[in-house]
């Protein structure tokens, strides 16, 4: 089958792989029908290039048709149409049964330290062959995918497997107080999303971002907007929300930029320079360094009003960056993050779905393409280039 592997730093491939196969008797077969790219996939292009190997198969976004099910799948049938969450969760580990699926006891990574295993994602989440291929094989098929409809294209349903979870979940985070104000950082696919549903929820929303097609897409959902370029840094951006809230600054904040944030020209050649690195020096360093681009979450502490709650969505990676410890305790400030505990969220996110659509995931993707495309659609992403805010590729 065709799939899109990593071959090096900024070196994604569409190659012939075997195709998978059923391994555990509980195991499914899928036939991707469609597939996203996701900021997250910029890590492993660039940042985290040291856990990764070549040949690995990418991608934590997929939904498709059921080919084929082991002998002990008893919830899904050949032909059912299902979305795939990227955390890989058995669905009954004492983590599991807590709901808190991104840390699943059954695919942990205990040699490096890491919760669940991701589709598509690295060593440092279990090497699981990923998404952004033909076939997939999906273990726990009586929990893990999610069953759809078969009406509605499957833009309807394809962003349960990230993009509805992930932002809802640091939605519910936020803990925006009734006619509060939310300030989101980024308005790529998971800060778009999840303006979104802060609008939709009845706040006052407020997205910072530096591209101006992607602010457009959050205004016209009906946030008010920010672009960070002309207030010449997140300094003024924390300045400006005062100005917009009483002096007091935003009673939530969510993060959805993480370590991609821009502004930070030594941490990102420190990056750089690591990922030259053998892997054996680069993995430590890479996990222990603090070497993370905190632009974003300082901009986040700054702007947060007393009292208030900063929401990570956005991925960090180093152990010890240096933190604003006096202005987090002076502040009062409550700070809640974590991977997306997909599961937990499907349910009531696919109930929403089914009559309406209430965030617009219909015409949410900026771009479908088929898969030979990946490795333009990579570049092209990571810069920011030709409108791209959410990619679908239709292997």
């Amino acid at each position: 089958m065709k799939a899109v592997t990593w071959q090096g730093v900024h070196d994604m491939q569409v190659t012939d792989v075997p195709d998978p196969r059923i391994e555990e008797p509980t195991d499914v077969i899928i036939k991707v029908t469609s597939t996203g790219l996701c900021g997250s996939d910029l890590h492993l292009y660039e940042t985290l290039g040291a856990f990764m190997e070549p040949g690995d198969i990418v991608g934590h976004e997929p939904m498709g048709i059921v080919e084929e099910i082991g002998s002990e799948v008893t919830q899904l049938a050949v032909g059912d149409r299902v979305v795939v969450p990227f955390n890989v969760s058995c669905g009954s580990c004492w983590m599991c049964d807590r709901h808190l699926y991104s840390q699943c006891e059954t695919t942990q990574n205990r040699e490096h330290g890491t919760g669940a295993s991701f589709f598509g994602y690295s060593k440092l989440y279990g090497q699981v062959p990923g998404g952004q291929a033909e076939y997939l094989r999906v273990p726990f098929g009586n929990f893990l995918p999610v069953k759809v409809p078969q009406e509605h294209p499957d833009d309807r349903f394809l962003f349960l497997s990230d993009v509805l979870p992930t932002a809802w979940q640091g939605l519910k985070y936020a803990d925006v107080p009734d006619g509060g104000t939310l300030l989101v950082l980024g308005a790529g696919p998971i800060g778009d999303m999840a303006a979104r549903m802060g609008v939709r929820a009845g706040h006052r929303v407020i997205s910072v971002d530096r591209v101006p097609e992607r602010l457009a897409r959050v205004q016209a959902f009906g946030a008010e907007v920010l672009n960070l370029d002309d207030l010449k840094g997140g300094g003024a951006v924390a300045e400006v929300v005062r100005e917009m809230t009483d002096g007091r600054g935003a009673d939530s904040v969510i993060d959805a930029v993480g370590m991609e944030a821009h502004g930070s020209p030594v941490a990102q050649g420190v990056q750089k320079f690591v990922g030259l690195l053998p892997d054996a020096i680069a993995e430590p360093m890479m996990k222990k360094a603090g070497i993370d681009r905190l632009a974003a979450l300082h901009t986040a502490l700054d702007a947060v009003r007393r009292g208030g709650t900063v929401s990570l969505s956005g991925v960090y990676g180093g152990a010890v960056d240096p933190m604003p410890m006096f202005q987090m305790f002076d502040k009062q400030v409550q700070l809640r993050m974590g991977q997306a505990n997909v599961r937990a969220h499907t349910d009531e996110l696919l109930e929403m779905l089914l009559e309406d659509d209430p965030f617009g995931v219909d015409a949410f993707a900026t771009h479908h393409l088929p898969l030979a495309e990946a490795p333009d659609a990579y570049k092209h992403f990571q810069k920011k280039e030709e409108g791209m805010v959410k990619v679908v590729f239709k292997p």
